[in-house]
Order: structure tokens, then C-alpha cells, then sequence
């Protein structure tokens, strides 16, 4: 009786998964035992199959595009004529280089690039900051959802709400004129500032969750010590929130930033004859009959390296001076 009350009992033996008819019949199968039967049982093969899908995702959809466009950018002649050899040539980059029609708007698109991200920044991070400190924890998905909402429509769409918005006869006019601020309309749009509003309220989103993610996980209790010890609300923001904060704003920026060296659709409807960007300059070269392709692909080459290099000496030299502090 003793030995019994001291043995431990045994577990009982694993069960074998169940399955259905068709299921069952399928994985006794030769062919599944040869196949997907060999990779299942082993680790390798296991993490073979989950990495399947995302790796042909990013090499069809995002790599395998991007190759063939520096292909492309290389090509003296795209299409190739049928029976006819592929000819490789670097004018298509010396076009860019040799007239300077194509590089001045090839700086601006990097300046308004830069200069759209700093104002989405110091615009958006105050929203972040509120929803991720000053908002109850339970209200939080809340107020997300409302700053969310707008962008659950697509950006021609938005983009028009802008249009709507600063024209002469939108909100911003007739309040003005309604207050006695003004006698005729302002012209808002089709300027650097109609482009710029109309950036920051489409690209916004990619800054608010990286920096809300950022300043969430940042402890409470920090922000309550520094502020018994006598610390002001701009030294506690600058000493320990804006550190630590610096992940989600090296993340925002470089998201933001490479976002705004592509926009299109914005500088159409928003912008002038003075304002035109480089992603405009690229789109002339595949409209139309002229078989200007590959000068095209070389100009969308340049414009993709230069916004890498930049987004990403960005995020050496802060997201690297992070670290170190930290």
C-alpha cells in the first residue's frame, strides 16, 4: 500500500492526432510520405515550409519587380524586337547626368522628401504621445481607431478631401471670410503648400504607430520619479522620453520618408508647374508610344538608391546613437 501511495502515477500514453477519412488515407500514402510526409518530419523541412510563402512573396512581389527593372534600365531598346539580341548600354544613366533639366527636380524630390518627414514628426508625435500616455489604457484602441478611420479610404480619395478642403470655396476660405480675416479667397492650392498638407495627411500614418508603439512601452513609473525629483515637463520629455523614444522616431522617419520620394497621385492634384517631383519626371518616360523604357528604369533605379542610401544613413547615424546611449 505504501509503494502504491509513493509511485507516481503514470502519464497516460500521447494520443495520436486524429483526422478525417480522406485526411488519414491521404498522409498513408506513398506519395505524401515521399514528399510532404519527409519534409514534415524533419526540422529543416519544417521551417522550409513556413518560410515558403513569405519568401515567394518577397521575391516575386518585391524583388524579382526591382530586378527587372534595373534589367531594364540597362537595355538599349525595351520591348526587345522579336529575333533581335538584348543590347546593354549605360546611356540611359547618362541622360540623367549629362542634362541638368532632370536633376533639379531630383534634389527637390529628396528635399521635400526630408522637409515633409520633419513636419509630419513634429506633427504627429504630440498625437502619439497623448494617445500612448495622457488617454486611458481601456480608451487607447478608441482613439487609434478614430485617427485610423480616414485612411480605411484610398488615397484618391483623400487626396480630393484635400482638394475640397483648400479650395477657394472650402472650409478654410468661408471661416476666414466669415470672421472678417479676409475679402477674397486665398489661393491655397496647387503650391508647396497645398503638396506639403496633402503629403503630411496622406503619409501620417506610417509615423503614428511606429512612434505610439515606441512611446508606449516606455514605464510610467520613469516619468513619475523624474517628476517627485523636481524635473519639469521639458526635462522629462527630453531626457527620457524623447531617448527613449528613439526606435519608433527612426522608424517613422525612414517609413515616411521613402514613402514621400514615390508619391504620385499627390503631386498631380495638389501640385503646380513649379512644384512637379521626380516620380512625375520617371512617369513621362512610359506614357505615350515612345520607347523610352529603359531611360525611365534607370531614372526610377536612381531615385531608389538615392532614397535608400539616405533612409538608411539616417538609421545608422540616430537608430546608432540610440543604441549607444542606451
Amino acid at each position: 500500500m505504501a509503494e502504491d501511495i509513493l509511485t507516481p502515477p503514470r502519464a497516460a500514453p500521447a494520443r495520436a492526432p486524429r483526422y478525417g477519412s480522406i485526411a488519414a488515407a491521404l498522409m498513408r500514402s506513398r506519395l505524401y510520405r515521399a514528399t510532404l510526409g519527409a519534409l514534415v518530419d524533419r526540422r529543416a523541412g519544417r521551417l522550409f515550409l513556413l518560410s515558403a510563402v513569405p519568401l515567394i512573396w518577397i521575391i516575386g512581389c518585391n524583388v524579382g519587380p526591382l530586378v527587372q527593372v534595373f534589367r531594364i534600365s540597362f537595355l538599349a531598346q525595351y520591348p526587345i524586337a522579336e529575333g533581335a539580341e538584348a543590347a546593354y548600354t549605360l546611356d540611359n544613366y547618362a541622360v540623367f547626368f549629362v542634362s541638368p533639366v532632370y536633376f533639379v527636380p531630383f534634389v527637390r524630390s529628396l528635399v521635400f522628401a526630408a522637409l515633409a518627414t520633419a513636419a509630419t514628426l513634429v506633427i504627429v508625435y504630440p498625437a502619439a504621445f497623448y494617445i500612448a500616455k495622457v488617454v486611458r489604457p481601456a480608451r487607447r484602441t478608441k482613439a487609434l481607431l478614430l485617427l485610423l478611420v480616414p485612411f480605411w479610404a484610398g488615397e484618391i480619395i483623400r487626396t480630393f478631401s484635400v482638394i475640397m478642403l483648400l479650395a477657394n470655396r472650402g472650409p478654410i476660405n468661408m471661416v476666414l471670410r466669415d470672421l472678417g480675416l479676409i475679402d477674397r479667397p486665398i489661393p491655397l492650392l496647387y503650391g508647396y503648400f497645398s503638396l506639403g498638407f496633402g503629403v503630411v495627411y496622406l503619409v501620417c500614418l506610417y509615423m503614428l504607430l511606429p512612434l505610439y508603439s515606441a512611446i508606449e512601452k516606455i514605464p510610467s513609473h520613469l516619468l513619475d520619479a523624474a517628476a517627485d525629483l523636481g524635473a519639469g515637463p521639458f526635462t522629462r520629455f527630453r531626457r527620457i522620453v524623447l531617448p527613449l523614444s528613439k526606435d519608433g522616431i527612426v522608424s517613422g522617419c525612414s517609413l515616411v520618408f521613402l514613402t514621400c520620394t514615390g508619391v504620385f497621385a499627390a503631386p498631380m492634384l495638389l501640385g503646380g508647374a513649379g512644384t512637379a517631383l521626380f516620380p512625375e519626371t520617371i512617369a513621362s518616360f512610359f506614357q505615350g508610344a515612345s520607347n523610352r523604357w529603359p531611360t525611365g528604369a534607370a531614372f526610377a533605379s536612381l531615385m531608389l538608391v538615392a532614397a535608400l542610401v539616405t533612409a538608411g544613413s539616417f538609421m545608422r547615424v540616430v537608430g546608432g546613437r540610440a543604441a549607444k546611449e542606451a
